[in-house]
């Protein structure tokens, strides 16, 4: 099957041959050095709004305010399972490009219904929206998650069928692992907050060399050499808090045959967090973050893996509105009546709302956003 449909689209019922060629070539691609990422950003709809009513052009993309965040890339290694080595990446931070509109012209239509579920990469960017000033009541006006699903609930898992000899019963067990996954690290409430990961890390092998114990150092000691964000999204509750209970998600599953006896997942979602100050004037922005997970539920009959735990084998991840260089453990949005904090930005404009691109871009810089 070849069809991928747009975020318009409905849902398929099987993930098409080309999505599988593409997770391929990026496990191919993925085996070569590690590099320096970047994408952050902060909101200025407010500004561009007074600049419409006065009959100015808004700022160009790359002079625009908003500004995207650069980490560093990593490469770790999982030593060997029974004498086999696998690598582990990260590779964070790469931008994607913008135009397109899958969500066609008519934007109140397209405003008013929910988006079906992501099956298949989408084929262009989000349309522009309405320049709205996010609120407390309204916390995703004016962004394209306006239409997305709601926390957990836009995390959909694909129908679970035999991937090989490996059975039905653990391709679902994989499946539910990963959710659990992606939900610990990016929507539990607490760990969102600052809080431990728990849940997260809970579902990780530990028989895995070195990677719980780097996980702990970058929570303990976070360091641009280890920072926990690159897996994990987490806010400073002493700087922000969530505006609201609603964190927006997008994104998707897809799985094929492991190398190690069980089945391989790769997760590719989006989660847009809107936050306010936890001081200070009401202000609403958001923060965009993008991971790409590659995980394995291996086989214990023929591998040293603890049952029912998962191999994180690689995780890239792209994150707007976030204060450039700044390592700190934390996300650190940046607000439109506020000065930039971090570095200033050096990279392209990006479009973090963008899930028609690989994040397979130059991440050696820290750029600007086109929107927030």
């Amino acid at each position: 099957m070849s069809e991928k449909p747009s975020d318009d689209q409905p849902s398929a019922p099987e993930i098409p041959d080309d999505v599988w060629e593409q997770f391929t070539r990026d496990t191919a691609r993925n085996t070569s050095a590690p590099k320096e990422p970047s994408a952050r950003a902060r909101m200025v709809t407010e500004r561009l709004r007074q600049q419409e009513a006065r009959g100015e052009s808004p700022p160009g993309w790359r002079t625009g305010p908003a500004i995207s965040n650069g980490r560093v890339a990593r490469r770790r290694k999982l030593w060997a399972l029974l004498g086999v080595p696998v690598a582990v990446a990260v590779v964070a931070l790469k931008p994607s490009l913008l135009p397109g509109d899958p969500f066609g012209t008519d934007e109140t239509g397209a405003a008013a219904s929910p988006l079906p579920a992501e099956t298949a990469a989408p084929t262009a960017a989000p349309g522009a929206s309405d320049p709205e000033t996010p609120t407390l009541d309204e916390p995703f006006a004016g962004s394209p998650a306006l239409r997305w699903a709601d926390g957990e609930a836009g995390i959909v898992l694909p129908e679970a069928k035999a991937v090989g000899s490996v059975p039905e019963e653990r391709v679902r067990q994989a499946l539910k692992l990963t959710k659990k996954l992606l939900v610990g690290a990016n929507l539990d409430p607490k760990a969102v907050r600052g809080a431990r990961p728990e849940a997260a890390l809970s579902v990780l092998d530990p028989k895995q060399p070195k990677l719980l114990d780097e996980l702990d150092t970058a929570l303990r000691s976070p360091s641009a050499k280890h920072d926990p964000v690159t897996l994990f999204s987490r806010f400073d509750p002493d700087e922000v808090r969530p505006a609201g209970d609603v964190i927006k998600t997008r994104g998707r599953m897809t799985l094929k045959k492991g190398s190690h006896g069980g089945v391989a997942v790769r997760a590719d979602y989006t989660f847009v967090y809107p936050v306010v100050r936890a001081d200070g004037p009401v202000e609403v922005t958001r923060t965009i973050v993008r991971r790409v997970l590659d995980v394995e539920l291996a086989d214990p009959a023929q591998y040293e893996v603890t049952p029912g735990r998962l191999l994180l084998l690689e995780y890239d991840q792209e994150i707007g509105n976030s204060s450039c260089d700044v390592h700190d453990g934390y996300l650190n949005p940046e607000f439109a009546s506020s000065e930039p904090t971090g570095a200033p930005p050096s990279g392209p404009t990006t479009d973090p709302y963008d899930r028609s691109k690989d994040l397979d871009r130059d991440p050696d810089e820290c750029g600007t956003v086109s929107r927030t």
